[in-house]
């Protein structure tokens, strides 16, 4: 919650000011209501974060259930659906080179299709389900954190080659960086939480081998034979 109230403050109020010339995008030439697109994304994913950090609060979880639906609903209906269908068109219209914007494009569909999966599980009951699905859409919410830390780090390992792998070139430099942070900003967080889901699952397997009775047949003949 901390760390994505930090981020929102230093995020949002570029967009909320109205004014292209603050965007941390430039607008590409053949798009000119990027600046409108990309300042709704941000406000919608901006509900999306806020609210996601509620729902995955286990204490808030347990003891608000009613709190936990509705803020749900507010996540996907509020936040993850219009600022993925946002992000959908802004990647597609991203400054930044065809690498970038096919990273943009296939988060936001992933992002789209994990949350409405999360969604319709929640809706057939099915919670084991729904908490995976959203596990994924969460780390795919918080997914823009990442790629940020990313384009400062890439920024500052590839600034000494700027003269001579670059040629000086600042927009190639650019799209270089975007690229990186693009993809390495979502794939890994994702596979991080797969592999927490895995790692929960097996230790449920464990617990539940471990508490199981020994089968009659299973045992030695003399103790299964005994009166």
């Amino acid at each position: 919650m901390v760390v994505a109230a930090a981020f929102l403050a230093f995020s949002l109020p570029p967009y909320l000011s109205l004014d292209p010339s603050q965007s941390r995008v430039p607008a590409p030439d053949f798009f000119p209501p990027h600046f409108v697109v990309l300042s709704l994304h941000v406000v919608f994913g901006s509900v999306a974060m806020v609210t996601c950090c509620l729902q995955i609060w286990p204490w808030f979880r347990g003891r608000h259930p009613r709190a936990h639906r509705i803020i749900g609903r507010a996540y996907v209906f509020g936040g993850c659906l219009p600022s993925g269908l946002l992000g959908l068109v802004a990647g597609l219209a991203t400054p930044w080179g065809p690498v970038t914007m096919v990273s943009n494009v296939l988060l936001a569909l992933l992002w789209l299709g994990c949350t409405l999966a999360g969604w319709r599980m929640a809706r057939q009951r099915r919670f084991v389900d729904h908490r995976r699905w959203m596990v994924r859409s969460f780390a795919l919410t918080m997914s823009i954190i990442t790629n940020r830390l990313y384009g400062v780090l890439f920024t500052i390992l590839l600034l000494p080659q700027f003269e001579t792998t670059f040629h000086g070139d600042e927009a190639l430099m650019g799209s270089t960086v975007a690229a990186l942070s693009a993809w390495l900003g979502w794939v890994l967080p994702l596979l991080v939480a797969e592999w927490w889901l895995e790692r929960g699952d097996a230790a449920k397997r464990r617990r539940r081998a471990t508490r199981s009775p020994v089968p009659a047949a299973a045992r030695p003949a003399d103790t299964a034979l005994r009166p």
